[in-house]
């Protein structure tokens, strides 16, 4: 079990169910055993609690990491975390305000003030405080990721690509954020953002052909191209073969599933005989 939530720590798993099931029986039965490695899967364990609304257990972990490390900021971190789920966003807020005046630079304690403002809907002052924020730690791509999707829900398109953008040439060969980049510039519209969506869906798929998400904004993007009245006979062409070969590709990778469905159901049916 021990193995297993290590396991999960370095795969970065956010499968918070499993872990509280198999990190609880550890808790329980096997603390004493763990020697330092058990303050870890604390932490782990808690975090996972907290995003299955089990604060009996979060507040259980939570009370013997502060017995241990009473004045240590990351477990403060934690504590503020607890209160954020029970939404208690002042008294967190101020777990946070604690930590940034003994360390102003504690970039945890300043991205959690932020989720706070984003938990209550206050999406405007969120961008305003990341904004600041990167302006400090220009290269902290979760931070840009972030921006993006808030500048997303503000419909602010422009600004989206531009953090887009920064995380692709910090990072050129995430097929997410090549992907993300052309869904923004396909929402834009216009014939010259199509053609970058079309050129960037393609990317994605260069540096992950299983990106299906990919596959079918290749697809409507090229299809939009081609329709345009305002293109070469020689652009509307080239992009018809686009679509035609994405469109296959979908018709190729769902016959597959089908396939594989099929047995899968077939051999349990047999199972059941």
């Amino acid at each position: 079990m021990k193995d297993k939530l290590r396991k999960w720590r370095e795969d970065n798993c956010r499968n918070s169910e499993q872990i509280v099931d198999v990190g609880e029986e550890l808790i329980s039965e096997h603390a004493s055993k763990l020697g330092d490695d058990i303050w870890i899967i604390y932490e782990q364990v808690m975090i996972a609690a907290l995003d299955c609304s089990r604060d009996d257990l979060a507040l259980t972990c939570l009370q013997e990491l502060r017995k241990q490390f009473p004045d240590s900021h990351r477990v403060k971190r934690l504590a503020g975390m607890r209160l954020e789920a029970l939404e208690r966003y002042d008294e967190a807020s101020k777990h946070y305000d604690a930590i940034l005046q003994d360390d102003p630079t504690n970039t945890a304690a300043r991205k959690r003030k932020i989720s706070i403002l984003k938990a209550q809907g206050k999406n405007s002052e969120a961008i305003r405080e990341l904004n600041e924020y990167l302006e400090q730690f220009v290269g902290d791509q979760e931070a840009w990721h972030e921006l993006s999707e808030l500048y997303i829900n503000e419909h602010d398109y422009g600004k989206a690509a531009f953090c887009l953008e920064e995380l692709m040439m910090t990072n050129p060969h995430n097929h997410l954020y090549c992907e993300q980049y052309a869904e923004v510039k396909y929402t834009q519209g216009g014939l010259e953002n199509l053609e970058l969506s079309r050129k960037y869906f393609a990317q994605a798929l260069r540096l992950n052909n299983r990106n299906m998400r990919a596959l079918f904004g290749l697809y409507m993007s090229a299809s939009h191209i081609a329709a345009s009245p305002k293109v070469s006979a020689k652009v509307k062409k080239d992009n018809m073969k686009y679509a035609a070969w994405a469109a296959t590709q979908i018709n190729r990778a769902y016959k597959v599933i089908t396939t594989l469905t099929f047995y899968h159901t077939e051999s349990k049916a047999v199972g059941k005989k």
